[in-house]
C-alpha cells in the first residue's frame, strides 16, 4: 500500500466522515416493529425498501461505514483468546464447566450501542455462536447458551432490542463452518486441521463418521437461524465464518440452502461468508487482507484443487461488491487476551485503519473483546470516543 502523507491522510478520512453523519443516543422509538414494517436501521430507505428490501439495505450498509464487532463467549473468562479451546486442547467436557462461571454481569446493551453511536458507528455485530458452540442467545436445541449459565439472559435479544431502539443496525455473526462441540461437524481427519482439537485421546463426544453424518449438523444450523431469524426483530446480517472450514469441505455445506433460508424468512437481511463460498454474498468481509485466498487455500488443501478454484470464483464476483475491513483493538486476537491490557491501539492507530478502508471504498468493522464479565474495555472506549468526535469535526469542516 503507497505510504499516505499527513494532508493526504486527513483528506481520506474527511471524504469517509463526509458521508458518516454522528446519530443521536436518543431512541426513536423503541417498540419491536411490525412484520412488515420497514427496521428502524433503514430510515431514509423506504421508498427503496418498499420496492426492493435487500437492495435497501445493501444501499444503507454502502454508507455505513463503520460498525462494532464484539467477540463474547465462555473463552472470554480464560483471557487468552477465543481459539483457546482448541489451541490449548480443552476437552469438551472440561471446556463445558466454564459455562457455570459465566455471569455477564456487567454486559449492558446500553452502553455499547451508546458506545458505538458516540464512535460514529452505524452498526453492531456480536459473535451469537463462535467456534467454541457456546450460544448468546437462547436456543431450544441444547442447554449450552447464555440464559442456562448463572447469567440468565439473552444477550442476543438485548442486544437486539437496544440496536432497535437506537436506530443501529445488528449483524449477527455466526460460526457456521467450524463447531467444536457439536457431535456431528467433520472431523480433522476429513480435511481441516482446525475442524477439531487434536487431543491426545478419543474425545467419545464426537459422532461423525461419514460424510452423510454432516447433515446432522446442517439441519442444527438451520434450526438455529429459523430461531435468530424469527425471534429478535429484522436484523441487518447474518455473518457467517470461518470460510477456511467450507474450503476444506465445500462438498458438506448446502450453502445456496443456508442463504435461501435467510431470505425466505428476512429478505433484507444481508449475507457475508468472508471473502465467499459462493458470489452470491451480499459483501465481502475480508479480514485485514483485503484479498482472495486463493493461495492460501491451494497450499492449505492440496487435495482438493477445486476448492482454490471455489475461492477465485467466489472472490472474483464478491470484489466487485461493498467490502468490509475487519480489525482488532486489541494486538492480537479477537476475543479477550489478559496480556493485551494496556496495549490496545490507540486513536490515531484507528484513524489510520479507516483511512485505509474508505480510501478502498470499503467499511470497517472494528472489533472490541469484551472483559470477562462482559464490560468494555476502558482503554477501548476512551479510543472509540476519541475516534467519534475525529469523525465529527472533520465531517463539519473537511479539510
Amino acid at each position: 500500500m503507497k505510504k499516505q502523507s499527513r494532508r493526504d491522510f486527513l483528506k481520506t478520512l474527511g471524504a469517509g466522515a463526509a458521508g458518516l453523519a454522528l446519530p443521536s443516543c436518543k431512541a426513536p422509538g423503541g417498540k419491536e416493529p411490525g412484520k412488515d414494517a420497514i427496521p428502524p436501521h433503514l430510515a431514509g430507505y423506504e421508498a427503496l425498501y418498499r420496492r426492493d428490501p435487500r437492495a435497501a439495505s445493501r444501499a444503507w450498509f454502502k454508507e455505513a461505514k463503520f460498525g462494532l464487532f464484539m467477540h463474547f463467549g465462555l473463552y472470554s473468562l480464560l483471557g487468552r483468546g477465543e481459539w483457546v479451546m482448541l489451541r490449548e486442547r480443552i476437552s469438551v467436557g472440561e471446556y463445558e464447566k466454564l459455562k457455570g462461571r459465566f455471569r455477564a454481569e456487567a454486559f449492558d446493551p446500553d452502553f455499547i450501542t451508546d458506545l458505538a453511536l458516540q464512535a460514529g458507528m452505524k452498526y453492531v455485530n456480536l459473535t451469537a455462536k463462535h467456534h467454541e458452540g457456546f450460544c448468546l442467545f437462547e436456543t431450544a436445541a441444547h442447554d449450552y447458551h447464555v440464559k442456562a449459565s448463572p447469567a440468565g439472559r439473552d444477550l442476543v435479544g438485548e442486544l437486539a432490542r437496544a440496536c432497535r431502539e437506537k436506530g443501529l443496525g445488528l449483524f449477527l455473526y455466526y460460526s457456521y463452518a467450524a463447531d467444536w462441540r457439536h457431535p456431528w461437524f467433520y472431523a480433522r481427519s476429513a480435511g481441516w486441521q482446525n475442524a477439531r482439537p487434536a487431543y491426545p485421546f478419543e474425545e467419545p463426544r464426537y459422532k461423525w463418521r461419514k460424510d452423510s453424518d454432516f447433515r446432522k449438523y446442517v439441519d442444527y444450523v438451520h434450526f438455529q437461524l429459523r430461531e435468530l431469524l424469527t425471534r429478535y426483530g429484522p436484523l441487518a446480517g447474518i455473518w457467517f465464518d470461518p470460510i477456511m472450514g467450507y474450503y476444506a469441505r465445500p462438498d458438506l455445506f448446502p450453502v445456496e440452502e443456508t442463504y435461501g433460508l435467510v431470505r425466505s424468512l428476512q429478505p433484507h437481511c444481508l449475507i457475508s461468508f468472508k471473502q465467499g463460498a459462493t458470489g452470491t454474498e451480499d459483501f465481502a468481509a475480508p479480514e485485514r487482507s483485503g484479498r482472495s485466498l486463493e493461495g492460501r487455500v491451494k497450499k492449505a488443501f492440496p487435495g482438493r484443487p477445486e476448492s482454490a478454484g471455489i475461492a477465485r470464483k467466489a472472490w472474483e464476483s464478491n470484489r466487485q461488491k461493498k467490502l468490509e475491513f475487519c480489525d482488532t483493538l486489541q494486538r492480537r486476537g479477537w476475543g479477550y487476551v489478559k496480556r493485551e491490557d494496556g496495549r490496545h491501539k490507540n486513536p490515531l492507530q484507528v484513524e489510520k485503519m479507516l483511512a485505509r478502508a474508505w480510501s478502498q471504498g470499503a467499511n470497517l468493522l472494528l472489533n472490541t473483546g469484551p472483559l470477562p464479565d462482559g464490560s468494555i474495555s476502558p482503554e477501548d472506549a476512551v479510543t472509540l470516543r476519541a475516534i467519534g468526535k475525529r469523525i465529527g469535526r472533520t465531517r463539519k469542516n473537511p479539510r
